[in-house]
């Protein structure tokens, strides 16, 4: 494994930097669409129900509307909001003191053995927080990390981990539980005008491999990429403070008043969203975790005041902060260190945006679908089939959401119709979703990883990043689909009101 390790970061370390990639591959994208466009596929698309036909990017009005829409194109690129806004919180929290105090202390509490699966439990739990897992637990896990004595890329490859390659796992319901849902319920009623999916119907499975990833993930970082990365030497620009042991009572006291602020604002949130009239719930059903609710639109905003506030009370208890200058500069601060991120996502976000038009992405998806269904293989078999399209098939779609939709609408009914419940595909589909998330540079936030990977290592490149996951990758892959296997062969339940069978008349 060291030798083929080794491989892949010597020829990923060869390609170029994350922006030119995706400038390149828009290149390749709008080439190949002039290609295409000229060939007729018999390819139908189940939304639609007409004929997948790509389109020229070449001519010359979608040449006009590229350019005319290159600014809304990268200002709507829904990451790089995301980044920016959880980063100015995040950063007043860094600089005050707030957060490295609060890792002092939680290295007093926590066991040194323990840290590596309190990293990857933590990062899963993020999902509740939709995508801001990789704005603030992967950088902490570094942190962490180093703090104890640790290499720094480890911890990163370890929250990475829990927050992408555990992806599909949680021990809450998220707002991905009830997005994939309604594309589950709409292509099992193709077959099915009568059925219905249960929002929670993957929680329990979900939880198992919350535990289940947890361990796997602990011995991966621990026998394999550590050891692996350890040889790396540290030489970024990040200013760390070597003294993790103690702190003043000044601090502490900063930490208390933060932290109660902190505490308050949270029972306060919870009060504001228990009522089941609460303005926070969504007005079509009353959750609160459907996309549609208020709550979880204003995730990231919330993070912004979750730590900006508790951040600035630190600051100004603990000394740290004088005026409220101090607290701008710090912003100013945490934003100049994203200046190599937003020019990745610039050109991600065009690429994204042609592969999309092209359909290029629509038609390899659903060409690999009608493959599957060919083969009619054993229900175990078709399973772990379904698992594998979707790995393949995320390597080029990273959006979660945009895959679920152009597969489902063959891939449910179609085991349906071989006895396999809807409920139980989805459950397959999501462990294909996330063990690939992590070895993909065309996933959105990779790029960023590797910019974080480089505070420290300045040497980092995709090769290094790609290497230090892939085994996360492969053995999450291999274990997560003998879990579900196991988890259906004991027939344990996958969630509320979720069946492995359909009844076929």
């Amino acid at each position: 494994m060291t030798g083929f390790l080794n491989a892949v970061e010597k020829a990923g370390n060869k390609l170029p930097e994350p922006a030119l990639i995706f400038f390149y591959f828009l290149l390749v994208v709008m080439a190949m669409s002039a290609v295409l466009s000229t060939v007729d596929f018999d390819v139908v698309n189940p939304v639609t129900n007409e004929a997948v036909k790509i389109n020229n990017l070449l001519s010359a009005q979608a040449l006009t509307v590229t350019i005319s829409s290159m600014v809304t194109t990268f200002t709507g690129f829904a990451p790089l909001g995301i980044v920016l806004v959880a980063m100015l919180g995040v950063g007043v929290a860094e600089s005050s003191g707030f957060i490295n105090t609060g890792l002092k202390k939680m290295l007093r509490v926590t066991p040194k053995k323990l840290l590596t699966p309190m990293i990857i439990f933590v990062a899963m739990f993020s999902h509740v927080a939709a995508d801001a897992g990789y704005v603030l637990v992967i950088p902490l896990g570094a942190i962490i990390f180093m703090s104890a004595g640790r290499h720094p890329l480890a911890g990163i490859a370890a929250a990475f981990a829990g927050v992408s390659g555990g992806f599909a796992a949680n021990m809450v319901p998220t707002g991905n539980d009830a997005l994939l849902q309604g594309f589950t319920q709409t292509a099992a009623q193709l077959l099915d005008n009568t059925y219905t999916v249960n929002t929670l119907c993957n929680l329990f499975f979900g939880i198992g491999s919350t535990i289940m990833i947890t361990l796997v993930g602990w011995w991966v970082t621990e026998r394999i990429v550590e050891p692996r990365v350890s040889k790396l030497e540290i030489d970024g620009d990040f200013q760390h403070n070597e003294d993790m042991s103690s702190y003043s009572p000044q601090e502490s006291r900063g930490f208390k008043a933060a932290g109660l602020v902190m505490i308050l604002g949270l029972a306060g949130l919870a009060a504001l969203a228990w009522p089941e009239t609460s303005l926070l719930r969504s007005p079509t059903d009353g959750s609160l975790t459907s996309y549609g609710a208020p709550i979880m639109k204003s995730i990231v905003p919330l993070i912004f005041l979750i730590f900006i506030i508790p951040g600035i009370v630190y600051g100004f208890v603990a000394g740290t902060f004088t005026s409220g200058k101090d607290v701008i500069n710090a912003m100013n601060e945490s934003m100049s260190k994203m200046g190599s991120y937003m020019v990745m996502a610039f050109f991600c976000a065009m690429f994204i945006k042609a592969f999309g038009d092209s359909n290029i992405g629509t038609l390899i998806a659903l060409a690999g679908a009608d493959v599957l269904k060919t083969m009619a293989l054993p229900g175990e078999a078709t399973i772990i089939g379904m698992i594998l399209l979707t790995a393949v098939v995320n390597i080029l779609i990273g959006s979660a959401s945009a895959k679920w939709a152009l597969l489902s609408p063959i891939m449910v009914p179609m085991l349906m119709a071989v006895g396999i419940s809807p409920e139980l595909t989805q459950a397959a589909f999501r462990i294909g979703d996330s063990t690939t998330n992590i070895i993909t540079p065309l996933m959105v936030f990779f790029p960023l990883v590797v910019v974080y990977c480089q505070r420290y290592v300045k040497s980092t490149g995709v090769g290094t990043l790609v290497s230090m996951m892939m085994p996360y990758s492969v053995i999450f892959f291999i274990c997560w689909s003998i879990f579900l296997l196991v988890w259906w062969a004991l027939g344990l339940p996958l969630g509320v009101n979720a069946p492995y069978t359909y009844p076929i008349s």
